[in-house]
């Protein structure tokens, strides 16, 4: 009998890089026989990521909890000044969603061999229950560091009763290791359509700059225009794809810098419109305050770019070396600015660095974190 499998996230109603590496790997173990199960804690149409027919959809409503629907609008109504009042609803909300995934898990979790949670706050709620805990494992997609008081220091040293515990960063591991002997360190699954790409026309390429990502502070877009504007980028343009709140910011950046000329703002592109997009472009630029993995920089690498990174906490340590690129230390701006001027003035390096990058890609393709993840679930 096939070993049932039962996956745990929030969604798949929307773009999200946890959705769509827990479904690469949900549909994946799918082909490969085992029985799989998802429980989705939105209700909706979960139909953003395809999702093998054969996979079972189980969906609870976490919106629908009472703390959500009748305590948050007494927030809301008596306590308009209180300075924590988005802060406390967040975390009666969390609580909801607990009470009502603990709900279906105590009726449903003996139909499942084993369980992956897909996210933190989950992973810690679940460790509390000991039963349910020791068929569980904690897949971690989030910087360790993350978690506060509630879901950090008071709840994740439970995370001693879990089955174990799925690190996609060897920071996590050594750290996750003082909770759980049972740590294991296995990368995301880029999954299609970039397994697919076989073969690059390097002849094809643009002189592309690109940023694939979200738009947000922590992802310091800002940064990188910076640097492009204190370097001659001869014949290259920088593309910027993505959507977050400092979409209208870094515009208006690009404006006082009068680099409307070099930066192309895409918005949201598809997942094979960025894979294209990629394809085109030489250099992958990269300047994240935080990170727990980095999977757009192994996106770009199978595309065959080049990649300058910040070296944040957690990932592209884990990614980048000589083959691929350049990892900089965090912050130091100056040296960002010295190896993307030097790949831009010598073409015949970029060239070589971009084969010899998408040839380190070979060993991200994920025949080998299958095999992996078959073992811990065999075990």
């Amino acid at each position: 009998m096939p070993k049932k499998i039962l996956f745990i996230y929030y969604q798949n109603l929307k773009p999200g890089g946890v959705a769509r590496v827990m479904i690469n790997l949900a549909n994946e173990l799918c082909e490969n026989g085992y029985d799989i199960s998802i429980l989705f804690l939105m209700e909706g149409e979960h139909t953003f990521y395809k999702i093998n027919p054969e996979i079972k959809i189980h969906t609870v409503d976490s919106f629908g909890h009472w703390g959500f629907n009748k305590v948050n609008p007494v927030l809301d109504k008596y306590l308009k000044k209180f300075r924590y009042r988005y802060s406390l609803k967040k975390y009666i909300y969390d609580f909801g969603q607990w009470d009502v995934m603990n709900e279906w898990l105590k009726k449903n979790h003996s139909q499942f061999d084993i369980i992956i949670s897909c996210w933190y706050k989950l992973s810690a709620q679940i460790s509390v229950n000991k039963t349910i805990a020791s068929k569980t494992f904690a897949w971690e997609h989030s910087n360790f560091e993350v978690g506060g008081k509630i879901w950090g220091n008071l709840l994740r040293p439970k995370y001693k009763n879990l089955k174990g515990i799925i690190c996609i960063n060897k920071a996590s591991v050594d750290y996750y290791k003082t909770l759980n002997p049972n740590t294991f360190l296995i990368p995301n699954l880029i999954g299609d359509p970039f397994e697919n790409i076989e073969n690059i026309d390097f002849s094809s390429k643009k002189n592309h700059l690109i940023y694939v990502g979200r738009l947000d502070e922590d992802k310091n877009v800002s940064s990188i225009i910076d640097v492009i504007s204190n370097i001659d980028l001869k014949d290259f343009i920088f593309k910027i794809i993505g959507e977050g709140p400092d979409l209208e910011n870094l515009k208006r950046l690009a404006e006082d810098k009068n680099l409307q000329s070099k930066i192309i703002f895409t918005g949201q592109l598809s997942i094979d419109q960025i894979k294209n997009e990629l394809l085109y472009s030489k250099i992958f630029l990269f300047m994240s305050k935080t990170e727990a993995f980095g999977m757009v920089l192994l996106e770009a690498m199978f595309c065959g770019n080049a990649l300058i990174s910040y070296d944040c906490n957690y990932g592209p340590s884990d990614i980048i070396n000589q083959n691929n690129g350049f990892l900089i230390p965090l912050n130091n701006q100056s040296l960002f600015i010295e190896k993307l001027s030097s790949v831009i003035e010598n073409k015949i390096r970029l060239n070589d660095l971009i084969k010899t990058s998408f040839k380190d890609s070979e060993k991200w393709k994920k025949d080998t974190a299958l095999k992996e993840w078959k073992t811990i679930l065999n075990f």
